[in-house]
């Protein structure tokens, strides 16, 4: 009998699990703010270019102030929480895609000979420069990879975990400059230009570290996957009724694969043109009241980023009904409007997770304990007598930190940024500086719920699990602590080598002054 309870025990479910980290933390906003924690640091003013005094404090939730900011603003935090439309609309394309049998097909044939290390290293490679795609990339390649893997016969769980890892320790290694580096250099040349008014920083400033970077990385990642996370996850049962149907590619398949492939590539070809400046009729996605072209393709105003999400939705779309009509497993209006809501079928407990995530993050966010500890911790790299690799290295250190309590990369930099005049004075460029940042913030970003996007990956895991077994918050910050481990001693070491020999980041870009 004794036995029989220690095998029927159920662990903390996620959502109960943010749950008590919700009651925690506003306990917690409680004690800090009875103590008066807070912290001052200087800030670059925008409009006058010097420094402004800035002091962040704990907001106490454990009080009728704060239970009153759960109770109103729950509701409203949960329809505004940026993953759940995303997810939503990204899944409607998922879903005429899979129903139709494009992805089965595609998956199919392209993994069929391929080995496994083979297909895990290009995901992860993918998956690492789709940083390009910004945060969208959490809800596009998660679920991709699971279907990946599941079609190709393999464990899902593997793929999911796999392609959360690249996509969060590869967030901070940018071959092309992103929306997210172009603000980022924005604040560090703002900072940069209290020493060195003249300062400039180029679009390719960092292409030679980041292209070792991801080399060595996606390798890495690929090795952890197969070596170790695809012999820890839950065995997963894979049906193996029409293994052999599968693998035969019949007229009807081609001609699918045929359509689906001609319509994608109109549809993309148009995309592709509305995005290029300077043709006839041409660029009509972009923003033309900013300088950089990245800027004109990602601000808040462009055409292409306030769309972006319902663009890749109708490609997907088009994919997966093109593929319908050639293969004639869509056969009229009706099929394809099941098929569109086909993965949004039981998705109630993703739901569920979902509100439970966006109340703690809320409630966190509100709590300000983020800026206060970043801001403690910017103090401490500004204000260290170190120079030279010590300071290197605790910026590094600090940043990883940081992280966890403020996983937005320009919340976080426009506060230890400050640390940039220090760093110059150490002899330091603010490139390379910008670089340890970036390779600290990916090292720790796999690892914190209180980074929106992690809710997709947690929720993808219980999706999955089979016998009722589910993936508890710990189980699922657990598989990635082999990953962060392994990104921290390839960031070490890369930095350490760059700073040594003097290694250009980029084209003319460099690590000292």
């Amino acid at each position: 009998m004794r036995k029989l309870k220690i095998k029927n025990r159920v662990g903390l479910h996620p959502v109960m699990s943010f749950l008590i980290l919700s009651l925690g933390v506003i306990v917690l906003s409680g004690i800090l703010h009875l103590f008066n924690v807070q912290t001052t640091f200087n800030q670059i003013n925008p409009a006058t270019g010097t420094y402004q005094v800035t002091t962040e404090s704990i907001n106490s939730l454990f009080n009728l102030r704060g239970l009153k900011y759960i109770f109103t603003n729950t509701v409203s935090n949960f329809a505004n929480f940026t993953v759940l439309p995303h997810l939503i609309i990204i899944l409607l394309g998922f879903g005429i895609m899979e129903k139709s049998g494009f992805l089965k097909t595609f998956i199919t044939l392209f993994t069929k000979r391929a080995k496994k290390t083979t297909v895990t290293f290009v995901l992860v490679l993918i998956c690492m420069l789709s940083s390009l795609m910004g945060d969208i990339s959490f809800i596009v390649f998660i679920p991709l990879s699971a279907l990946l893997f599941l079609y190709a016969k393999r464990n899902p769980l593997v793929g999911i975990i796999a392609s959360f890892a690249a996509l969060a320790c590869g967030g901070g290694i940018s071959l092309i400059l992103t929306s997210v580096d172009s603000s980022l250099i924005t604040t560090t040349l703002a900072y940069a230009h209290l020493i060195q008014p003249s300062y400039l920083i180029g679009s390719h400033s960092f292409i030679f570290i980041m292209l070792i970077s991801v080399i060595i990385l996606a390798s890495v990642i690929t090795n952890i996957t197969e070596n170790i996370i695809a012999k820890r996850v839950p065995k997963y049962e894979i049906e193996e009724e029409n293994v052999e149907e599968d693998l035969v590619f019949t007229k009807a398949k081609k001609r699918g694969l045929v359509i689906a492939g001609v319509a994608g590539l109109i549809y993309l070809l148009i995309f592709i043109y509305n995005i290029i400046p300077g043709l006839p009729f041409s660029g009509n996605l972009l923003d033309y009241s900013q300088n950089l072209y990245i800027d004109k393709l990602f601000s808040y105003n462009s055409f292409f980023s306030n769309g972006f999400v319902f663009i890749i939705t109708i490609f997907f779309v088009i994919l997966g009904l093109g593929y319908g009509i050639g293969a004639k497993t869509i056969k009229n209006n009706k099929e394809f409007v099941d098929a569109l809501g086909s993965s949004l079928d039981g998705i109630g407990k993703i739901l569920l997770m979902i509100f439970a995530s966006a109340t703690f993050i809320s409630i966190f966010k509100q709590a300000n304990i983020g800026n206060v500890l970043t801001g403690a911790l910017a103090n401490l790299v500004s204000t260290t007598k170190f120079t030279g690799l010590p300071l290197i290295i605790l910026l590094f250190i600090c940043s990883i930190i940081a992280t966890i309590v403020l996983p937005n990369s320009l919340n976080k930099w426009t506060i230890m940024a400050i640390a940039i005049p220090s760093l110059m004075t150490s002899g330091i460029t603010p490139e390379f500086s910008q670089v340890i940042f970036r390779f600290g913030e990916s090292v720790s970003l796999g690892l914190t719920p209180v980074f929106a996007y992690f809710i997709v990956y947690l929720a993808y895991l219980e999706k999955y699990s089979q016998n009722d077994k589910q993936f508890k918050l710990s189980k699922a910050i657990k598989y990635q602590i082999p990953y962060s481990l392994a990104s921290t001693l390839i960031f070490v070491i890369i930095i350490i080598l760059w700073y040594i020999l003097s290694i250009p980041l980029g084209i003319s870009s460099s690590v000292s002054l």
